[in-house]
């Protein structure tokens, strides 16, 4: 999305939560860290003349969603939603779908097992009752001494996207016997999945939070339509053609 609004010289600014220690670059001007809930993010619209919100937050960022909402009804902001796809179960998947975290914890066994927990470190409290297993977790950034409220865990640092034939390496490395995933969708972390099946693995796969109504689409050259015309194309558009990036001022 960074590089289409880049690319089509629509000034635009990029904000980052600030959770990662060292955030991909980004070709527009960017921001990090909270806004103050959402009567900071309306305070911040306003006093930025903002006139289109894109929420291309992770499907599981539900508060900032939420405040985007809510700041921009109250500003009175177009808001648009970019979302990929919820992943879908396939043939040979034995995927066991729960609504959140505490529930993902209670879907493990009781004896004890390997589990690749690949649902982000302000996730892994929820395991806390489940001491028993021994976690796998793959993390961008190093976790603190002491920091991790789980007793037996391995550590992997990584940023993906990652390949289901890398994710099949890592699953049998650690003899992996369960993985927990949080339904993200897009590519560049469905290699786990892919490898699971081929293991014949067990996967406990959250589901996506509840948010309120707004438009969206799973289409970036659509939200380039939208900031153009105000409203989304009734056919699915051509993305948008490469070209050289303007110069900046």
């Amino acid at each position: 999305m960074a590089q289409a609004l880049h690319r089509a010289g629509i000034a635009a600014v990029f904000s980052y939560a600030g959770v990662t220690q060292s955030p991909v670059a980004q070709p527009l001007p960017t921001r990090v860290g909270g806004f103050g809930g959402a009567q900071g993010l309306a305070q911040f619209l306003r006093g930025q003349a903002i006139s289109h919100v894109v929420d291309a937050t992770h499907p599981f960022a539900a508060q900032m969603s939420r405040n985007a909402c809510e700041a921009c009804a109250a500003t009175g902001t177009p808001l648009l939603a970019l979302e990929r796809e919820p992943w879908q179960a396939s043939a040979g998947d034995a995927w066991i779908d729960v609504p959140d975290m505490q529930a993902a914890a209670a879907a493990l066994p009781q004896a004890a097992a390997r589990v690749f927990l690949a649902v982000g470190r302000k996730q892994l409290a929820a395991f806390a009752g489940q001491p028993q297993h021994h976690y796998l977790l793959r993390l961008v950034d190093a976790p603190e001494p002491g920091s991790l409220p789980l007793p037996h865990t391995t550590v992997v640092l990584g940023r993906g996207p990652y390949s289901a034939a890398d994710d099949e390496a890592l699953l049998r490395t650690h003899g992996i016997e369960w993985l927990v995933a949080k339904n993200a969708g897009g590519e560049a972390t469905r290699g786990k999945l892919d490898a699971a099946r081929a293991l014949g693995l067990p996967v406990v796969m959250v589901q996506r939070p509840a948010l309120p109504q707004r438009q969206r689409t799973g289409s970036v050259a659509a939200v380039l339509h939208w900031i153009a015309h105000g409203v989304l194309p009734t056919a699915p558009p051509a993305p948008p053609a490469p070209s050289a990036p303007p110069s900046m001022p």
